[in-house]
């Protein structure tokens, strides 16, 4: 049973990497605007937050770093398609390509750096939960924090004023604006937002995760980000139970190999990217549904005619 509370623990570890890039571009999105960028996004707030980490020893202070990395490209990303109108899916490309290559060039002096020791943390009467108790009581505070946030999402997208504004934006562009809601304003709240949510993943990669940099180490995690979203019908309970699917998809693989199964460990590796292609493409066939979900005017540029 020690090993099933484990494989539990490391699905709920690998999964909130995943859950907090996601649910910030479901607000994104929510907006109309779609940000390719994730992964760009995810591998600076990487490399910063480690950097904050080694230099100042200090876990919140990498944190910060990550997400006012993730906000600060989101901000440039939002200024460069809101403003400047600029195609969304050619910017946010431009803006993966500009992530990778930056955090590898900022990250050279980095890869051998060591983070100061790891906190433990025991959170009382969670140990007492029967088979998963030991595993859950020792997760990192992001863990249950990005549970609290989806909650908050839910009641903040569908039940206050605010979240009906920003779902109109991404519905109905036009109409906000005529009813005097600042479009353009509000869409890069929900980019910035997006973008710290990525800062806070890309943290959580180089912090928790796995406590060390690489060149490249998202790995993907950013596009598989993106597609959770549309698997989640742009809802952020079911974003969130679609990254915790993917990461015990991604700890199954890991759980095979020690295991010794005799599957090349290749084809292991790219099971959770083979997963994502299968449910957008089952997703993809039903059309109707996919226009009934998404948010009307996303990935199309607002110009207010006044």
């Amino acid at each position: 049973m020690d090993v099933y509370a484990l494989l539990f623990a490391s699905t709920l570890n690998a999964g909130t990497v995943l859950a907090l890039a996601a649910l910030g571009e479901l607000v994104a999105e929510k907006a109309g605007v779609l940000n390719l960028g994730v992964e760009g996004m995810m591998l600076c707030a990487a490399i910063a937050a480690f950097a904050v980490g080694v230099h100042s020893g200090s876990d919140l202070l990498g944190f910060v770093g990550g997400a006012v990395a993730g906000a600060a490209l989101a901000a440039v990303f939002g200024w460069l398609v809101i403003w400047l109108g600029t195609n969304q899916y050619a910017t946010g490309l431009a803006l993966m390509l500009f992530g990778s290559g930056l955090s590898a060039f900022v990250g050279i002096d980095y890869v051998q750096a060591t983070l100061s020791a790891r906190p433990s943390f025991s959170w009382l009467g969670l140990g007492d939960v029967p088979l998963l108790g030991p595993a859950l009581a020792r997760l990192h505070p992001m863990v249950y924090l990005t549970m609290l946030l989806a909650a908050a999402l839910v009641w903040w997208l569908y039940r206050t004023r605010a979240g009906l504004v920003l779902r109109s934006v991404g519905e109905s562009p036009q109409s906000a604006h005529a009813l005097g809601y600042p479009v353009r304003w509000i869409r890069l709240a929900a980019v910035v937002f997006g973008g710290a949510m990525a800062g806070l993943a890309g943290a959580y990669l180089t912090l928790v995760y796995t406590p060390l940099w690489t060149e490249g180490m998202v790995a993907g995690k950013g596009w598989i980000a993106l597609a959770l979203v549309v698997f989640g019908t742009w809802r952020p309970a079911r974003v969130l139970l679609g990254a915790y699917l993917f990461g015990g998809v991604t700890m199954l693989q890991f759980y095979s190999q020690s295991q010794g199964t005799a599957i090349a460990p290749q084809f292991l590796a790219m099971t959770p990217y083979l997963a994502t292609i299968v449910v957008l493409a089952l997703i993809s066939r039903n059309a109707a549904w996919i226009r009934t979900n998404m948010p009307a005017s996303l990935g199309k540029p607002f110009t207010p005619n006044s």
